[in-house]
C-alpha cells in the first residue's frame, strides 16, 4: 500500500506541477512529498520531474511513466472503493437472479421498497427460469422455487412454502376427471428448464399417483403454460402466483383440488460466505419480511 500511496503522489505532483499544492491536497508537507519522488526514482532508477524554484516538470521518462501507470492506479482505487463499499449494510451493487415469472409479478414490489431504505445500493436483476451457479455466474444471490436443495458448494435461506395447484380451462376434458390417472399423458403440460418431460408426483393424503407430463407440450416458462391452459391446451401443475389473475377472471380453475404434489419452497442461495456480506444480509431480512404477505395477497 505504500508503493500505491507513492504512485497517487507522484501522479498528484505530476498533475499539479508543484509539490507544495499536491501536499495541500493530501494533507501533507511539501517536504513529505519531495522525499517520496525521491525515493520512487531512487527506486525506479531515473529522473522523473526537473524542478525549478517555482514549479516542477516531467522529465521525458516522468510523462511516460505516468501515462503507463494512471489507468492502474484509477482502477486499483475504484476496486477499493467497491470492496469498502461491498462490505456497508447500505451501499455497494447486488447483484440478484430471480426466475422468469417470479421476478416479473412479485420482485418490482420488493426492489421498490428495498430502494426506499436503501437508495445507495445498486441493484441489477437477472432474469431466468434456469438453475444458474451463482458462484460461476458471480451473482450474489439467487431467489429460486424448487425442492430441497441439493448443492453442496452453495449455501441457501428458506423463505416459505410455494403452493401450486393443477388448473385448465373451464368446459375442457381436464376438468372432468376424477383421479389423476384420468389425466390424457396429451393434455398433460410440462414445465422444465430444459423444456423437457416432467414427472408429476400426487398425492391425496392416503395414496400416490405418479404422471409423465409434457409427451405432447413442454415449456421453461410458466407463463407460457399458464396461457396455453387458459387457452385450452390441457392441464399445467403451477404456482399460485402465476395463474391466479386467470383464476380471477375464470380463464382458469382449478382441478383435482384434493391431490397435491411435493412441496416448493421460495428459498434464497449465495455463494458459500463464511458470513454474508451487510448489504446481502440486509436485503435478504426485508426479502423474509415482506414477501409472505405479498403472497397471501396474490393468492
Amino acid at each position: 500500500m505504500n508503493e500505491l500511496k507513492a504512485l497517487r503522489t507522484f501522479l498528484l505532483a505530476a498533475e499539479k506541477r508543484n509539490f507544495a499544492q499536491a501536499a495541500r491536497e493530501i494533507d501533507t508537507t511539501p517536504a513529505s512529498v519531495t522525499r517520496t519522488i525521491a525515493a520512487l526514482e531512487a527506486d525506479l532508477g531515473v529522473q522523473l520531474f526537473v524542478r525549478t524554484t517555482r514549479q516542477v516538470a516531467l522529465t521525458g521518462d516522468g510523462a511516460i511513466f505516468a501515462a503507463r501507470i494512471a489507468p492502474v492506479v484509477k482502477a486499483l482505487d475504484l476496486a477499493r472503493t467497491e470492496l469498502i463499499n461491498a462490505h456497508k449494510a447500505d451501499e455497494g451493487r447486488l447483484r440478484i437472479n430471480a426466475p422468469m415469472s417470479f421476478g416479473q409479478r412479485l420482485l418490482p414490489h420488493i426492489l421498490c421498497g428495498f430502494r426506499e431504505l436503501y437508495p445507495r445500493i445498486d441493484i441489477e436483476i437477472s432474469l431466468t427460469d434456469e438453475l444458474l451457479d451463482v458462484v460461476e455466474e458471480g451473482f450474489d444471490l439467487a431467489i429460486r422455487i424448487s425442492g430441497p436443495p441439493s448443492e453442496k458448494f452453495t449455501i441457501w435461506r428458506k423463505i416459505c412454502a410455494i403452493r401450486r395447484i393443477l388448473v385448465a380451462a373451464p368446459g375442457t376434458p381436464p376438468t372432468t376427471a376424477r383421479h389423476p390417472n384420468e389425466l390424457s399423458p396429451d393434455a398433460c403440460l410440462a414445465y422444465d428448464a430444459g423444456s423437457h418431460r416432467e414427472t408429476w408426483e400426487l398425492t391425496d393424503g392416503g395414496s400416490t399417483a405418479t404422471i409423465s407430463a409434457g409427451r405432447a407440450v413442454s415449456s421453461n416458462n410458466g407463463e407460457v403454460l399458464a396461457r396455453l391452459a387458459a387457452n385450452g391446451a390441457g392441464v399445467a401443475l403451477l404456482p399460485i402466483f402465476i395463474v391466479a389473475e386467470h383464476l380471477r377472471t375464470g380463464r382458469l380453475v382449478p382441478i383435482l383440488p384434493e391431490w397435491s404434489p411435493p412441496e416448493f419452497w421460495l428459498t434464497l442461495y449465495y455463494p458459500p460466505y463464511q458470513k454474508l456480506p451487510p448489504r446481502i444480509a440486509a436485503f435478504s431480512d426485508f426479502f423474509e419480511r415482506e414477501i409472505p404477505a405479498l403472497l397471501t395477497a396474490i393468492e
